[in-house]
């Protein structure tokens, strides 16, 4: 039909752009996958016993392969019957612990009782869920005591909840959870869980180049939080 009706303009040449090459996009996505190339570590742990509850983590914070500090904080209280021991970035645990004690003092004031230790938990599950899009890179456990009993929960980076009689969070959860699983008892005494939190401690030091140079201990009980600390 040559002759009828306006002539379509042609198509311009567009340029081809250049694939990166599948071995490089492996890379890339390896890379990713393991964060920039590095990962916090630490190992932290958490456990139910007899008359109450018992945090603990060590004390030293890398970048990779480098130790940036040998005196680091990753437990926290945050009132008087709960404490919140992590596994991440400091910054990020940091940020939490503060988030959680602000909003605890703020349900004290506004229905007058403590904030019991299931809503505390979950209140930082709330946290965490709504931070999904540019999460906060920590492993955290919640333990504490209420009239309820001692309870403690386990938390990821998107705020799954999930409630256990003893937990390991870092990268020496591996070495630390198989001497704290042989080791368990519902029955311990404080001491008898501090020092068996200590040995999994150590044997996941012993093997781990991330968690290392002392442990601190939050050890909640009716009588209130007792923070002990020691160094390797």
């Amino acid at each position: 039909m040559e002759g009828y009706g306006p002539q379509l303009p042609g198509l311009p040449n567009i340029p081809q752009i250049q694939l990166m090459p599948q071995d490089q996009q492996q890379a890339q996505g390896n890379q990713a996958q393991q964060g920039g190339g590095w990962m916090p570590g630490a190992t932290t742990v958490g456990a139910i016993f007899k008359d109450g509850v018992i945090l603990a983590s060590e004390k030293r914070v890398t970048y990779g392969n480098f130790i940036m500090s040998k005196g680091g904080k990753k437990v926290f209280k945050v009132t008087d019957q709960i404490g919140v021991a992590c596994a991440g970035l400091v910054g990020d645990m940091q940020i939490l612990a503060k988030e959680m004690q602000a909003q605890a003092n703020l349900f004290s004031m506004d229905v007058g009782r403590k904030i019991s230790v299931r809503s505390a938990s979950k209140l930082l599950a709330n946290v965490l869920f709504n931070r999904r899009y540019s999460p906060l890179f920590t492993q955290t456990i919640v333990g504490g005591l209420d009239d309820e009993g001692a309870s403690l929960y386990v938390l990821d980076v998107l705020g799954s909840l999930i409630p256990d009689k003893y937990a390991v969070v870092g990268s020496g959860t591996e070495i630390a959870m198989g001497v704290l699983e042989e080791g368990y008892k519902e029955t311990m005494t404080a001491n008898e869980a501090k020092e068996l939190v200590t040995r999994s401690i150590k044997s996941a030091v012993s093997r781990d180049s991330m968690s290392g140079d002392g442990i601190d201990f939050l050890i909640i009980t009716k009588e209130g939080v007792a923070e002990e600390s020691i160094k390797f």
